[in-house]
Parts: structure tokens; C-alpha cells; sequence
């Protein structure tokens, strides 16, 4: 179960790393979220490391590009939403 603001900023943002929607409503969103297995962070520490232990090589990025990259999505509540495409 996701939080509402991860999926209403994924419904919202999705086009970021899609070049077709995905997701049309907040249901459907949801179920994209569970299927792609997308993992939420609550501070940009907790994106890196869980980058890293999915094999991503992010330590030449400065925090400031890791936050732009176009798989961590912003929350409005200081959180993080991950979603690798």
C-alpha cells in the first residue's frame, strides 16, 4: 500500500519517464505502483542507498542530481517515490 500523496504525484508526473501514460486513474496508478514493485524513502539518504542496493552506480551523483533523476519523484511531504521504469 502506497501513500495517496505517492500516487497522485505518480498519476500526476508519470509522463517524466514514460512516453505514453500508464496509469489513468488513481486505481490503476496504484496497481502500477505494486506491479513495478516502486519503493518509497523518506529522506534523498534512504533513495541513494536503496539505489545502490539495486546496482545503480549513483555515488558520482551529487544530491541535487539524484533528486532531478527521472526515477525519484518529489513528494510534496519531504518524501521520496522510486519507481524504476
Amino acid at each position: 500500500m502506497y501513500k495517496k500523496i505517492s500516487v497522485e504525484t505518480f498519476l500526476k508526473e508519470q509522463s517524466r519517464l514514460f512516453d505514453e501514460p500508464v496509469a489513468g486513474t488513481y486505481e490503476e496508478a496504484e496497481e502500477f505502483l505494486e506491479e513495478a514493485m516502486a519503493a518509497e524513502a523518506d529522506t534523498l539518504k534512504e533513495v541513494r542507498a536503496y539505489l545502490e542496493e539495486s546496482g545503480a552506480d549513483v555515488s558520482h551523483m551529487s544530491d541535487q542530481e539524484l533528486k532531478e533523476a527521472q526515477e525519484v519523484f518529489a513528494l510534496g511531504d519531504g518524501g521520496y517515490l522510486i519507481v524504476e521504469g
